[in-house]
C-alpha cells in the first residue's frame, strides 16, 4: 500500500515526468562511491561508450543518467532549483536555445577547464555553456532515385529540381515540421537569417506535396526504401548512422552554406556535485573524450585538438566558410520569443498551404 500510494502521489504531483534512468555503479566496486547525475537527452543506449570512457579514468565514479527531452530537461532543472532542491550535476541537451536561456537566466554555473581558452568561441558562452558536437544539418537523397542526374547540392538547385521533377516525385519530399521539431525549427530560422530566398525553397517543397515530420528516423527510413527521393535541412550525425547502415542513403552538404548546430553541456548552479559535473564536462572536452564522441557515438567532435574523420577540424579544413555554425551565445533566445516564433510558423504553414 505504501508503493501504491508513492506512485499515485508521483502521477499526481504538478510537472511530472518519467525519465529513463540508468545506473552505472562505480568501476571500483565501491558501494558508497559518489554518484553523477546527468540529464541528457542522448538516448542512453548511444551515450553508453561516453559513460564507460568517463568511468575508466575514474572508476571512483558511479553514473545516473536520465534520459529525457529536451523540454523536460530544462523544465526540471529550472523547477528543481526553483524549489530549492538539488538537481543534475551534468545537462546535455540538442536544444541550444534553451541550453542558453538556463546559462543566462542564472541556472549555470561558470565551469573553468583545461580545455576553455582554446575551445572556439563560436563554442563558448562565459565558460558556462559549452558546445560539444558539430552537427551540419545535410540533404538526403535516395541513390537509386538519382542516377541519370546528381542530386541537388545547394538550394538552388534544390528548387530548380522540384521544379522540373515536381509531379514526379509529388509526396516524396520529406522535411522536419518546424511547429513539433526544435532541430527543425532551428534550421528553419537559421535558413531565413542566412538565405535571402528561403521561401522559394519551402514553396517549391509545397507545390512537390512535402512531408513533414518531427523526428529524423521517420524521413530517413522512407529515403532508405525509395518512398522519399529527398530530405531537406536533416541532421547530419543521423544521417551518416543511417547511411552506414542503408548504402541507398546518399547525403549532400550543401555547397551555397551549411548550418552546423551543437548539443551543449553545462553544470547546473543547483547541482548536487558540480565538481563531478565539472569532472564529466571536463572528460567531454578532452581529446580522449571527443575522440569517443566521434568514433564510437558517430557524432563530430568539435575540439580542435582531434583531427581525423567525423571532426569539426576535417569538415572545416575541407569545406571553410561553407559551414555556419550556430553561435553559442543569447541571440539563441531569440527563438523562444512566443511571437517571432508563432509568426515564424504561421509564414511557414502559410506558404506550404498556398502552394
Amino acid at each position: 500500500m505504501r508503493r501504491l500510494a508513492f506512485i499515485l502521489l508521483l502521477f499526481l504531483c504538478p510537472g511530472f515526468a518519467w525519465a529513463d534512468q540508468a545506473f552505472y555503479a562505480a568501476r571500483s566496486g565501491n558501494p558508497d562511491a559518489p554518484v553523477l547525475v546527468v540529464y541528457s537527452s542522448l538516448d542512453e543506449p548511444l551515450a553508453q561508450p561516453m559513460i564507460r570512457g568517463f568511468q575508466e579514468a575514474n572508476p571512483d565514479v558511479a553514473v545516473k543518467y536520465e534520459d529525457m527531452l529536451t523540454g523536460e530537461i530544462y523544465d526540471r532543472i529550472v523547477r528543481e532549483t526553483d524549489a530549492g532542491q538539488r538537481t543534475a550535476d551534468f545537462a546535455f541537451s540538442s536544444a541550444m536555445d534553451l541550453q542558453v536561456k538556463l546559462s543566462n537566466d542564472g541556472y549555470a554555473q561558470r565551469s573553468d577547464l583545461p580545455m576553455s581558452a582554446q575551445w572556439p568561441k563560436w563554442a563558448n558562452w562565459r565558460n558556462t555553456a559549452y558546445a560539444l558536437t558539430f552537427e551540419p544539418a545535410v540533404f538526403v537523397y535516395h541513390k537509386p532515385s538519382f542516377i541519370n542526374e546528381p542530386p541537388p547540392s545547394s538550394r538552388a538547385e534544390f528548387v530548380d529540381y522540384l521544379r522540373r521533377q515536381g509531379n514526379a516525385v509529388h509526396g516524396r519530399i520529406g522535411t522536419y515540421d518546424i511547429e513539433r521539431s526544435g532541430v527543425g525549427f532551428l534550421f528553419m530560422a537559421r535558413d531565413q537569417e542566412q538565405f535571402g530566398d528561403i521561401w522559394s525553397v519551402i514553396g517549391a517543397m509545397g507545390a512537390a506535396g512535402v512531408k513533414l515530420y518531427s523526428t529524423s528516423s521517420a524521413i530517413l527510413e522512407r529515403v532508405a526504401d525509395g518512398r522519399f527521393v529527398l530530405g531537406y535541412n536533416i541532421l547530419g550525425s543521423y544521417a551518416a548512422d543511417w547511411a552506414a547502415r542503408h548504402p541507398d542513403v546518399g547525403i549532400v552538404l550543401p555547397k551555397d552554406y551549411t548550418v552546423v548546430m551543437s548539443r551543449i553541456g553545462l553544470v547546473p548552479q543547483a547541482a548536487a556535485s558540480p565538481e563531478l559535473g565539472r569532472r564529466y564536462l571536463e572528460f567531454f572536452m578532452s581529446k580522449e573524450g571527443q575522440t569517443i564522441m566521434a568514433r564510437e557515438l558517430q557524432i563530430p567532435a568539435v575540439s580542435p585538438e582531434v583531427a581525423g574523420e567525423n571532426t569539426a577540424n576535417t569538415m572545416q579544413e575541407l569545406l571553410g566558410a561553407q559551414l555556419r555554425p550556430v553561435p553559442v551565445s543569447p541571440g539563441l533566445m531569440v527563438y523562444l520569443d512566443q511571437v517571432k516564433r508563432a509568426r515564424l510558423i504561421e509564414h511557414w504553414n502559410q506558404v506550404l498551404r498556398t502552394q
